[in-house]
């Protein structure tokens, strides 16, 4: 149930993931708006992300996800509205997708932290490939009718699929028995909160997991600039193709990953996959075609996916149950803040110096870090295999 109401709510927000940039970038014809965007979103995944962390160590982690489901409802019932409006609002974009984050930030350490009491330790690694599937399943379908739906349909179709989503998502996760906190748990408060912080600060394989993918992802992100390539490759439909690309290579490899179970050099293989990104990104920067553009982008996608997969399965193997979610809280905002500021980054650049140039030198950036964090102790020679069972740390 919970794999099924996920599918739907990740494919309506991937369906939102074309419709507000293609909505802001029309009204401002502007790169650096459609940045802004992912800067103001960066701020509540930054300070919730570690409440939310806490708040799913100490109560019901799914009525946690169906409350923040709903919210996620409302906020797209109010887009669907400005957009039919005769003018809309570009400030009620920002402050909705503000809000999107902010349930966001509160939902998914819970959503993560769920996993390892669903699941057993030895299916992890193919428990993360399957969620991997279903995440860059509608990470591949979502963008692509969304922007099939603008082109040949409206903005306000667009947006009134992605409120049929929740709706879904709602009716899929209610039925769903409750899972409650760890025995013991205690309240939030700052104490929890350091205490998942000093947890994190002690294991050199954990902040590797998390540099890495922040840096990837920080200098080697140039979504933020997509509408602006779509534009001149052929509007909306073409928007929907390139967001939907790294998707396309993503399940292309999660749906051999197999092999992932055979590899127990976890931190190697991060940094490996996360190099092969940033070299796809410059890829994508030279492209001279549409088809290019969107092979060296489902190369970055899949390349993705071998560290998602390999980050969740050290995450989920080795941290214990009564800390998972206030780490799931310091996961989220490594692999949120990185993308978030990234657009920002690559749309500002963009504005002054070109999109060829963000993008080629955002690529060159995300090889030169991820090469950097390999030199972190304990992170390109963590062994699974090794490292067993984590030891439980005092809550």
């Amino acid at each position: 149930m919970l794999w099924c109401s996920q599918t739907a709510s990740f494919f309506g927000r991937m369906v939102s993931a074309v419709a507000v940039p293609f909505q802001i970038y029309a009204l401002t014809r502007s790169t650096l708006a459609v940045g802004l965007l992912e800067l103001f979103t960066f701020f509540p995944l930054l300070l919730l992300g570690l409440v939310g962390g806490a708040f799913a160590d100490a109560h019901d982690r799914r009525r946690i996800a169906l409350l923040s489901e709903i919210g996620f409802g409302l906020g797209a019932v109010l887009l669907l509205a400005n957009s039919l409006l005769p003018h809309p609002q570009l400030v009620a974009i920002y402050v909705l997708e503000l809000v999107d984050a902010s349930f966001y930030a509160l939902q998914r350490p819970a959503l993560d932290s769920l996993l390892p009491r669903l699941v057993d330790r030895d299916e992890l690694t193919a428990a993360a490939a399957l969620n991997s599937l279903r995440s860059n399943f509608t990470q591949m379908a979502g963008p692509a009718l969304g922007g099939v739906v603008i082109a040949l349909a409206s903005l306000p179709a667009a947006y009134a699929l992605y409120v049929a989503t929740f709706a879904f998502s709602l009716a899929t996760l209610i039925p769903m028995r409750a899972v409650p906190p760890p025995t013991g748990a205690e309240p939030p408060s700052l104490r929890r909160i350091k205490a998942g912080l000093d947890y994190a600060l002690s294991r050199p394989e954990l902040l590797g997991t998390y540099l890495v993918d922040m840096a990837a992802m920080f200098f080697g992100m140039p979504v933020a600039l997509f509408p602006a390539v779509a534009a001149r490759l052929g509007g909306p439909a073409v928007l929907g193709i390139l967001t939907a690309a790294p998707a396309a290579g993503s399940i292309v490899v999660s749906g051999a990953s197999g092999w992932t179970r055979q590899v127990h050099r976890h931190g190697r293989a991060i940094i490996l996959a996360a190099a092969a990104w940033g070299l796809a990104v410059i890829g994508f920067g030279f492209a001279p075609t549409l088809a290019v553009a969107v092979l060296f982008l489902a190369l970055a996608g899949g390349a993705d996916m071998v560290s998602g997969i390999f980050r969740t399965t050290i995450w989920n193997q080795t941290i214990p149950d009564h800390l998972r979610g206030r780490l799931a809280g310091i996961e989220m905002i490594s692999y949120t803040s990185g993308p978030t500021l990234g657009n920002f980054e690559a749309g500002a650049v963009a504005a002054a110096w070109g999109v060829r140039v963000s993008v080629v030198s955002g690529g060159v950036l995300c090889v030169l870090c991820t090469i950097a964090c390999a030199f972190l102790p304990g992170f390109w020679g963590y062994d699974a295999n090794l490292q067993g069972r984590a030891a439980h740390s005092p809550a």
